[in-house]
């Protein structure tokens, strides 16, 4: 997120939200009733623009007032800043950003090339017991996807190529058709490289690159993750 983000969202904070809870919430025993009123005239900025803010459902927003504050819910906001949101019934707790625990990419993984194969899910001596492998014959597009649904923040995504490099590589957002990371070559030489990228506010991720046919792309599942 820009600086300039982070002082948007700390302003929004400031004037505080209400939180976009499940009905379960509404049924604590501290719960408390009160009074307010819904103010369609007031209108939100992000970096200069006016921001859509909408409910999950699509419906569009008016802040609450209450006691001279303006609350919005909270996940309106998130998604208006790309900033991550999510709820732990079991604590309470809104998260915000990056979840201090990742989450596996393997969970829910769905590709041709995705493998449970020792012989294939074992990188120099070490078994990842999931991977994403694949050695296809000739020079070839090496792709994809990834559905991390706007629930996080970062994604960090390890990538080796064995035997030869791979170039072009590219993580995008396929559905508003913006790159966010690419990485002109990952050399065989390296092993097994971290690629870090803020996929904030993203729904779904197209990750594709370009190897010949020497070279093997090899992706552990279980310790590339999400935050």
């Amino acid at each position: 997120m820009s600086v300039l983000k982070k002082k948007a969202f700390a302003a929004i904070i400031g004037v505080s939200m209400l939180a976009s809870m499940g009905t379960g919430a509404f049924a604590a025993t501290k719960l408390q009733e009160i009074k307010a009123f819904l103010n369609p005239e007031i209108k939100v900025q992000v970096d200069g623009t006016y921001a859509d803010l909408r409910d999950v459902n699509g419906n569009a927003i008016a802040p609450i007032v209450y006691q001279g504050a303006n609350y919005f819910p909270i996940r309106a906001v998130s998604d208006a800043l790309d900033v991550a949101v999510d709820y732990d019934e079991a604590t309470k707790t809104i998260i915000l950003g990056e979840k201090v625990e990742g989450t596996s990419i393997a969970k829910g993984f769905d590709d041709m090339y995705h493998t449970k194969d020792p012989v294939q899910t074992t990188y120099k001596g070490k078994d990842y017991k999931e991977a994403f492998y694949d050695n296809a014959s000739g020079n070839r597009n090496v792709s994809f996807m990834l559905y991390p649904d706007k629930n996080y923040q970062t994604l960090y995504l390890q990538i080796a190529a064995v035997g030869g490099d791979l170039t072009d590589f590219t993580i995008k957002d396929s559905e508003n058709d913006i790159i966010l990371k690419t990485e002109n070559v990952i050399k065989s030489e390296n092993g097994l490289v971290t690629v870090k990228v803020d996929i904030g506010g993203v729904e779904e991720l197209y990750i594709y690159g370009s190897a010949n046919k020497d070279t093997t792309v090899f992706i552990p599942l279980t310790t590339s993750y999400y935050k």
